[in-house]
C-alpha cells in the first residue's frame, strides 16, 4: 500500500516531523510531498496519506488548509494520519480542530499533535519580535515530542501487512 505524506514547514520543524515519519517505516512505500514546491500534488494513486503543518499564529499554513478543502472527497476515500507541529501545549487541541476540515478530522484513523520548535536562525525580525514577547525567549527551543511522533507512527500502520 503506498503512503504519501503531505506538509509545509516555514522554518523546518514540520519537515523534520515528516522525514522521521517516513524513517521509521523506511521499508514501506511512502512519498514525501511538500507543498512548498509541489502545489497540486496528485494524491489518487495512494492508499493512504498523512498530512501536516506547522502552527503560527493560531493558524495552520494556508496550503494545507486549501489542500484539504479542495481533496476533501477524494481524502474521504483514503486511510488518512492528520498532525501538527505546535509551541502551544496548553492550546494543541483547539489548534488541530481549527487545523482540518471536520470531515476529515472525523474520518482519520490517527491524530498528532507533535510539539514544536522555535528556530531563530531561520525567523525574520518581525517573528523573532512575536516569539519574543508571547513566548518570553530569545533563543532556539526544541520541544518535538518524539514518542507522540512515535504512537502516532504505530496507530497509523497497526494491523497493516504492507
Amino acid at each position: 500500500m503506498r503512503t504519501a505524506i503531505i506538509y509545509i514547514s516555514k522554518h523546518g520543524t514540520t519537515e523534520k516531523v515528516a522525514k522521521l515519519i517516513a524513517e521509521k517505516q523506511k521499508h514501506k512505500d511512502i512519498t514525501l510531498l511538500d507543498l512548498r514546491s509541489i502545489t497540486k500534488p496528485l494524491i489518487e494513486s495512494y492508499d493512504r496519506v498523512i498530512i501536516g503543518g506547522s502552527i503560527h499564529a493560531g493558524m495552520i499554513q494556508k496550503r494545507i488548509k486549501s489542500f484539504c478543502e479542495d481533496n476533501l472527497d477524494l481524502l474521504l476515500k483514503k486511510e488518512i494520519g492528520l498532525f501538527i507541529c505546535c509551541m502551544m501545549k496548553e492550546k494543541q487541541n483547539e489548534q488541530f480542530e481549527n487545523a482540518f476540515p471536520q470531515k476529515l478530522r472525523d474520518h482519520c484513523k490517527v491524530k498528532g499533535c507533535f510539539g514544536g520548535e522555535f528556530v531563530f536562525e531561520k525567523m525574520n525580525f518581525l517573528e523573532k519580535l512575536i516569539v519574543k514577547k508571547v513566548a518570553q525567549t530569545d533563543i532556539s527551543i526544541s520541544q518535538i515530542d518524539y514518542e507522540a511522533i512515535n504512537l502516532f507512527v504505530d496507530e497509523f500502520w497497526k494491523n497493516k501487512k504492507n
